[in-house]
């Protein structure tokens, strides 16, 4: 009988935090629990980033960024029977909003709801064939009345669904915002393992768990300017394909369990990727390669362009499902990249800037 698969404590705290874009508070708890001792200077600032720095007299400096934000809802309207209307936080399919467990966060604490619609008995065959609306959907939390429901929350209240983390089979497992507590581990766990090897390391490497990607990659925008690194690398979810209906031809061939994602294009770092290559290759380390024509929605798009223009990369974490409230990952891929970019800090030599 083969031993059970566990999964790193870190990650499933964050898995597990409750953070929407914009309120990320217990992600940032946790990353500062994890992160903070390992840290030879921490911070936090304005937006909510967590910024780590490890080995600061250190050159070149390296950021590595992964964002810490989660698809959310956010409390607009309540009417007269205490139903609670909502916009989106980021960007859902609306198709799996309703019948939906909420937890919506409050001052008070987490306040449960349900998400809910009219039933498909009471529609007509055009309506049953249509995505409803996100006016069209409420939450249900067993309120009286208006009055009611405002005792326990506030216009403005976010919420996010009410999905745990489990392992599905081995080390493949389902969460809720994989996207993108994987790539947050990622960056904060590899700054937690250069600390073990700090007198191999000549960079500078900072690790930042941004917020409000889901929103613009907002919390990057001002990690970028403060920072202000020479290289920086981010660390995001990435489409696998290897699931039905995926047309590889528009989208390209990626694998759960296939390794990191190394993205190419003019988003990219044409010197990063080679590097990042030889170190996947060097320490066996299998990898992907995506190829990206635009800027990324991603915190690399704003890494890029920070200051007078930084040298960036971008590794990707396959994943089946995105933004859905079971986004499926294999989280051996998550050790991969943790891997890789820890042999890429070490990689680096004094000065190294990688300009072209």
């Amino acid at each position: 009988m083969s031993t059970p698969y566990t999964p790193p404590p870190f990650l499933v705290d964050l898995l597990t935090a409750r953070s929407p874009t914009g309120s990320e508070f217990e992600a940032q708890a946790v990353v500062d629990r994890y992160v903070r001792p390992a840290a030879d200077e921490f911070e936090n600032d304005a937006l909510g980033n967590r910024i780590a720095t490890l080995n600061p007299a250190g050159s070149p400096s390296l950021l590595l960024a992964g964002h810490m934000d989660e698809l959310g809802l956010i409390i607009k309207f309540v009417d007269k029977d205490g139903f609670l209307y909502f916009d989106t936080l980021g960007g859902h399919d609306r198709g799996v909003i309703s019948g939906r467990r909420v937890s919506i966060l409050t001052k008070d604490g987490v306040v449960k709801g349900v998400t809910g619609k009219r039933a498909i008995h009471l529609m007509n065959q055009k309506e049953r064939e249509a995505l409803p609306e996100v006016h069209q959907i409420w939450i249900d939390i067993g309120a009286k009345n208006r009055k009611d429901a405002l005792k326990r929350v506030r216009l403005g209240d976010p919420a996010v669904y009410d999905v745990g983390f489990e392992l599905l089979h081995g080390s493949v497992g389902a969460a809720r915002a994989f996207d993108n507590k994987a790539g947050c581990y990622v960056v904060c766990e590899t700054l937690r393992r250069l600390a073990e090897r700090r007198k191999k390391l000549k960079a500078k490497v900072v690790a930042v768990a941004t917020t409000q990607e889901e929103i613009g990659t907002r919390g990057a925008v001002t990690a970028g300017y403060a920072v202000n690194p020479d290289l920086a690398i981010a660390v995001d979810v990435s489409h696998a394909t290897d699931c039905p209906d995926s047309d590889h031809k528009r989208f390209g061939e990626y694998t759960l369990g296939g390794g990191p994602i190394l993205a190419r294009g003019p988003n990219i770092n044409p010197l990063i990727f080679d590097r990042l290559v030889e170190c996947a290759d060097k320490n066996k380390i299998p990898y992907q390669i995506e190829t990206e024509s635009m800027p990324t929605g991603t915190d690399a798009r704003a890494l890029q362009m920070a200051r007078a223009g930084v040298a960036t990369g971008l590794v990707g974490i396959p994943l089946r499902y995105m933004h859905t409230p079971s986004e499926v990952v294999d989280l051996e891929d998550i050790e991969k990249c943790v891997r890789l970019l820890e042999a890429f800090a070490l990689s680096l030599r004094p000065g190294e800037k990688m300009h072209f």
